[in-house]
């Protein structure tokens, strides 16, 4: 599952990447025990004040015995000496010093026998401060011991969640038919389009991105694509019209229908018979002027049916041939008077102008596994949208035509801004990539009534990015459920504010002066191109140097004031699986897929594969452990130190 070992899956859509942490951060180190720590009894050393007391207290018991037995030795003194001068009888002077030396021999032993017990007391009192200093060590030594334990404990749980992967990938299965992308901004999608570009190009499927968001979003990815050995195809129009050949192979049946849509654009109330009236014209016309006709044989057509201008203008040019506009009078009778068909034909005429130089100058470009084709934000915004309603129209038709695809997803179609499509240019352009099994990624910059009868339908994944307005905030909880929980990464709030600025244009690849690229150019890694060559590898790796933002998340629920303050790359990603709808938080920042710790495997099979089975999911720390003093110590000897 680690990185340097994964290899992406062509059978997954990779959306983003999900901070999840299948270990709990274990907190500080368990804190060092110390001799501080284990408090000191008052009696656990012998208190000189206390010997003091008892030595002056055993002198107080033993003044007076000490007194009378002075006293008698003064006595047997004098007695003795009044013998020798013969001043008294010796018989008397013998038992004066019987009675006085008896006496002051009680006395002598009674205050010997009084030091003796106070010297036991003293020792005993020694004995007791020497037990209780002994179980303080032993106290003590038992909590070095603990704490040894308990460190090392944290250290192996320490290493577990440093080393753990942070970032999951977040996929759908290629069994998906569609991707709704519902809000965003375009650096937003600039993101999304990247990431899933990327990974559907280097997985060796093939890519073509319409973008009708007027903000050149795959611009990063078209140089992705050009570092990964590939040369991708730019066409930006209006300019590069001339240059596109796409539809010149329909035939007429076929471009007709895609012309007639290509009208409806600007009519949103258009009905079905209002768009087969004008298919009837279209058809009955390009019979009129042959296979092969182009679009400005079409219009200088239509201008002679609604009687605008001078014909002979057109046939000046070589746009219409006199017999072609002599039939061309008769389509719908001489002399017409039925003012729909002239209204009908000028309406057409005047729309489909835009697309006159449509392959004018169609040249044989070489393949290309990358086609972007964009739409100039200086243009007119009516004329963009025809031309955005004529690409998609005629690669549906294409679709059509073609055999449905072995592998699933092989071939993927980006709409960005498909908001500015009608919806039947929607329907048809889902069923024809269903049909096919090409992989079709639709943008909506605004949840419109016309987006909302089409998101999620079918069997399709769901992907809400920030939405800034508050009723499509609060359609989108309703659609996912505002009882989930998801956890976002500070590291996403953190480098979003950085691409927020994120800009620029589209280069044309299939002009007369367009720089190919070089062909020698050696396929560089994924990961390695991402860093150097997007916006997103160096606003990243600028993030990467703040360790305060790479291990903090914060917790949301799924209300419509958080879905409108959501990061730039985020997104919420849900579709349907035989376990019921499954919600994700994931961050489309393709430079992700970068980090040390990054994984292309799920969170959920990466948990299933570490934990092993019968296994339960590690729980958060319950003890909350005090500052760091250090490592653990050597056993302390109390004894030796002391």
């Amino acid at each position: 599952m680690h990185p340097e070992h994964a290899q992406l899956q062509a059978d997954r859509i990779y959306l983003g990447w999900q901070y999840a942490t299948l270990y709990p951060e274990p907190g500080p180190p368990p804190k060092r025990p110390s001799p501080e720590d284990i408090p000191e009894e008052p009696t656990s050393l012998v208190d000189p004040a206390w010997v003091r007391r008892e030595r002056l207290q055993e002198d107080l018991l033993n003044r007076p015995v000490k007194v009378v037995g002075a006293v008698m030795i003064i006595l047997a003194v004098v007695m003795l000496v009044l013998g020798l001068t013969e001043t008294m009888g010796w018989t008397f002077v013998t038992a004066g010093l019987v009675v006085t030396g008896g006496v002051a021999a009680i006395c002598g032993y009674v205050v010997r026998r009084g030091e003796r017990a106070l010297r036991a007391r003293i020792k005993e009192q020694q004995a007791r401060a020497e037990h209780r200093r002994k179980d303080r060590e032993r106290e003590l030594f038992n909590a070095q011991e603990l704490h040894a334990e308990r460190y090392r404990e944290w250290a192996a749980k320490k290493e577990r969640y440093d080393r753990q992967l942070t970032w999951y990938a977040v996929a759908v299965p290629d069994e998906i038919d569609r991707i709704d992308v519902a809000g965003g901004t375009l650096p937003g999608w600039s993101a999304l389009i990247t990431l899933l570009g990327a990974t559907r190009l280097y997985s060796g499927g093939h890519l073509t991105v319409l973008d009708l968001s007027e903000g050149a979003i795959a611009k990063d990815l078209i140089e992705l694509a050009r570092r990964g050995g590939d040369d991708p195809l730019v066409w930006v129009l209006p300019v590069d019209l001339p240059r596109l050949d796409l539809g010149a192979t329909l035939p007429p049946e076929a471009f007709a229908d895609v012309l007639a849509h290509v009208v409806s654009v600007s009519e949103e109330h258009r009905t079905t018979r209002d768009l087969s009236f004008d298919n009837a014209i279209l058809e009955r016309v390009l019979e009129v002027l042959g296979e092969n006709a182009t679009i400005n044989q079409v219009t200088a057509a239509l201008r002679a049916l609604a009687q605008v201008g001078d014909p002979r203008d057109d046939l000046r040019f070589g746009l219409l041939t006199a017999t072609q506009l002599e039939r061309i009078g008769t389509l719908f009778g001489r002399g017409v008077t039925d003012r729909v068909v002239i209204e009908r034909a000028w309406a057409l005429e005047s729309q489909l102008r835009k697309l006159e130089t449509l392959g004018s100058e169609a040249v044989r470009l070489p393949p290309a596994r990358l086609r972007v084709v964009s739409m100039d934000r200086q243009a007119g915004v009516f004329g963009n949208r025809v031309l955005g309603t004529y690409v998609a129209t005629a690669l549906t038709h294409i679709l059509r035509q073609s055999p449905a695809s072995e592998r699933p997803w092989y071939h993927t179609i980006i709409v960005a801004g498909a908001d500015k499509l009608r919806g039947d240019v929607l329907d048809r352009l889902m069923d024809a990539c269903e049909t096919s099994r090409t992989g079709l990624v639709l943008t909506y910059r605004s949840l419109t009534p016309t987006v909302r009868e089409r998101l999620g339908r079918g069997h399709a994944a769901v992907a809400f990015m920030r939405l800034g307005n508050a009723e499509d905030a609060r359609v989108a909880s309703e659609h996912m459920g505002t009882e989930h929980r998801l956890e976002l990464a500070q590291l996403t709030e953190t480098i979003s504010p950085a691409v927020d600025g994120l800009n620029g244009t589209y280069t044309s690849t299939v002009g007369d002066d367009a720089d190919r690229g070089d062909p020698e150019e050696e396929k560089a890694d994924l990961k390695e191109s991402i860093t150097e060559s997007t916006e997103w590898g160096r606003s990243a790796r600028k993030a990467m140097g703040e360790e305060r933002v790479l291990h903090r998340s914060r917790e949301f629920l799924v209300e419509p004031h958080q879905l409108q303050q959501l990061p730039t790359t985020s997104v919420i990603v849900t579709h349907a699986t035989s376990e019921g709808r499954q919600v994700r938080l994931a961050d489309a920042n393709p430079a992700i897929l970068t980090f040390p710790k990054t994984t292309l495997g799920e969170f959920e099979e990466v948990r299933r594969s570490m934990l092993g089975p019968g296994e339960s999911e590690p729980a958060a720390e319950e003890e909350s452990f005090a500052p760091n003093l250090g490592p653990p110590p050597e056993r302390l000897d109390w004894r030796r130190t002391h």
